[in-house]
């Protein structure tokens, strides 16, 4: 990895670990130059995508002479050609995104997510793009390839401050209406706040035919609230504080933790969202290695 690159949310070991497994897009691309991925737009070369009638003019070395053979009419092969993939990240920078020991906050977390899948974009020949979501926040760097805007990327990535309310639902809406081309959105966030406008803006994205992937981050003891003994607990972004036995709290704790798990799995399997719940005691190379062979079915069955 070049020095001009090098953060501290990268780690050497890491990348070349991961930079075997390809980051693929589940819908078909539209880009400007060839790549890996699959584009509406026929082609003539890569991979087959159906039969058409032959119509004067076509390329008479793409008719399927088998074909006529069996059906006395001329047909075209189709072929699906290959491009690059917009990579674009919607980052929630919102205050709660700041919980956690310094140096292993939510936002830390996210910031490795990131910036791993960026260069691994990046090396593939894919674009890049970064868009954060919280109040007072305008941090858009719309999509392109190259090494130094990579490095522009990473200089947002190392800027970004968890401060403020969450703004994320409305940022998704601002980057369905900007990102004009089909892209793989990544949405990093630990979605603290009501989840029913969620429903509509990955709605709007998945409108615009984009490819939409969520890393809900969750702390452990959000999940399990194991705490045995009085507690203060604060609202990260509101300011307003609890102290309280959480005995006495914890079953209406966990039953709206289990409701508010139901809504969002509702969400997204509604919108067909590559959804990933990560706990951050979970190494983020584990995370992201499930990620990528989960976009890659070959590669997922060898796992297997």
């Amino acid at each position: 990895m070049s020095d001009s690159i090098q953060r501290d949310f990268l780690d050497s070991a890491v990348l070349g670990r991961l930079i075997g497994l390809p980051l693929k897009s589940r819908r078909s691309m539209i880009g400007s130059v060839s790549g890996r991925h699959r584009s509406p737009v026929k082609g003539s070369a890569l991979e087959f995508a159906q039969y058409r009638k032959y119509v004067p003019g076509d390329d008479t070395r793409r008719l399927d002479w088998r074909t006529w053979g069996r059906t006395d009419r001329y047909y075209i092969k189709e072929f699906e050609a290959d491009t690059n993939l917009r990579l674009c990240f919607i980052v929630d920078t919102s205050g709660s995104m700041g919980y956690g020991e310094a140096g292993k906050t939510r936002l830390d977390y996210a910031k490795r997510v990131a910036g791993t899948l960026a260069y691994i974009a990046a090396q593939q020949g894919d674009a890049v793009g970064l868009y954060s979501g919280s109040e007072g926040s305008d941090h858009d760097i719309p999509a392109k390839r190259g090494a130094l805007h990579l490095r522009i990327v990473f200089d947002q990535l190392t800027k970004l401050k968890a401060t403020g309310d969450s703004e994320l639902v409305t940022t998704i809406h601002q980057a369905a209406e900007k990102i004009s081309q089909r892209a793989l959105i990544v949405i990093i966030s630990d979605l603290l706040f009501q989840p029913e406008p969620l429903r509509e803006a990955l709605q709007h994205l998945r409108f615009r035919k984009h490819d939409v992937a969520l890393f809900h981050l969750l702390d452990q003891q959000e999940v399990n609230f194991k705490f045995d003994h009085p507690t203060r607990f604060v609202d990260m972004e509101g300011g307003a504080s609890l102290l309280t036995d959480p005995s006495l709290i914890e079953r209406r704790y966990r039953e709206a933790v289990t409701n508010y798990f139901k809504e969002i799995d509702e969400i997204m399997n509604h919108s067909i969202i590559d959804y990933h719940r990560i706990l951050m005691n979970e190494p983020y190379e584990q995370a992201l290695a499930r990620f990528l062979m989960g976009r890659n079915p070959k590669t997922a069955r060898t796992a297997r």
